[in-house]
């Protein structure tokens, strides 16, 4: 490796030199990674307005809720992070609001983008749970994109690794905290690097691979809610994996000497919350069902 922004994946065979975290208009720094996450929150809303019109619903309500969202699922999504990453912020606080520099935790936005979805829901009187359902495909999707904002940053990786996907990354160019487990290799000639799980490669197939089973079963539910539910629920399974080889995991505490992972506590909510509701809801269904049953034949009695 000769630059420290060269990226290479060596048991691919791929090698990416020069790669830039930014680039240059008018004289102002763009950041790729901010530039990702836009694109994310676009294809997101064009997904939701296609749907809306396959679903025979009014798109433009979908604009309305992207509009509403939007900034409070960043604030959320950054606060999640800020808050369990404090030390990093205490004595530069303003640095907090420093989002196109990377530090944004999906599952803050999540929370309250679906919080906010609900008050909108009812101040519009819309159904909570096909707003939800229409709106999840398109945020699947654009965690897949998003993903790849982690990848010009240089961050969320995992461990030592020289599996087929391994990664190299020279130390120089990584901004961010990492385990001091990973192994630091130092060639006679050339730059100092890591190699390492990409996890955000991990984490981008995993939302592609949801996107498509959503796509594929949205069609076969019978609760609105339930294709939101089923991605909370793969979501969770798969994040909760994937954390376990992050090295630069949100921790919410300690136990001993085995720090727990935020990510991997809310993991487990999102999946035991979603089989809950999803349970309750198929209960309801069926309690309808067996009401109008009942009326049906007291009427014709």
């Amino acid at each position: 490796m000769d630059s420290i922004k060269d990226i290479s994946f060596p048991n691919l065979g791929l090698y990416f030199s020069d790669l830039p975290e930014e680039f240059t208009i008018f004289g102002r720094e763009i950041k790729i990674y901010a530039i990702i996450i836009a694109a994310a929150f676009f294809i997101a809303l064009l997904l939701a307005g296609r749907e809306a019109k396959k679903t025979k619903q009014d798109s433009e309500l979908y604009l309305d809720a992207f509009l509403v969202t939007v900034i409070p699922a960043l604030i959320g999504a950054r606060m999640y992070y800020v808050i369990f990453e404090w030390d990093s912020f205490k004595d530069n606080w303003k640095s907090m609001f420093y989002i196109w520099q990377g530090g944004l935790a999906i599952y803050g936005g999540v929370i309250v983008g679906v919080l906010t979805l609900y008050l909108f829901s009812r101040v519009r009187k819309q159904s909570f749970g096909l707003i939800v359902d229409t709106l999840v495909p398109g945020l699947a999707l654009g965690q897949c994109l998003g993903r790849w904002g982690n990848f010009f940053n240089r961050e969320a990786f995992g461990g030592n690794c020289d599996s087929l996907f391994a990664m190299r990354i020279p130390v120089d160019g990584i901004h961010v905290q990492y385990s001091s487990a990973v192994t630091t290799v130092t060639p006679e000639s050339g730059l100092a690097y890591v190699q390492v799980q990409p996890t955000f490669l991990y984490e981008s197939l995993l939302c592609l691979t949801i996107f498509v089973i959503l796509l594929l079963l949205r069609r076969k539910k019978k609760v609105d809610g339930e294709v939101f539910l089923l991605y909370a629920f793969l979501y969770g399974l798969g994040r909760f994996v994937i954390e376990g080889m992050r090295t630069d995991q949100l921790v919410l505490c300690t136990i001993g000497e085995t720090a727990i992972p935020v990510s991997q506590v809310v993991a487990i909510l999102f999946m035991i919350v979603a089989v809950i509701l999803f349970v309750v809801g198929r209960k309801r269904k069926e309690n309808a069902y067996f009401l109008e049953e009942d009326d049906s034949e007291g009427e014709s009695l």
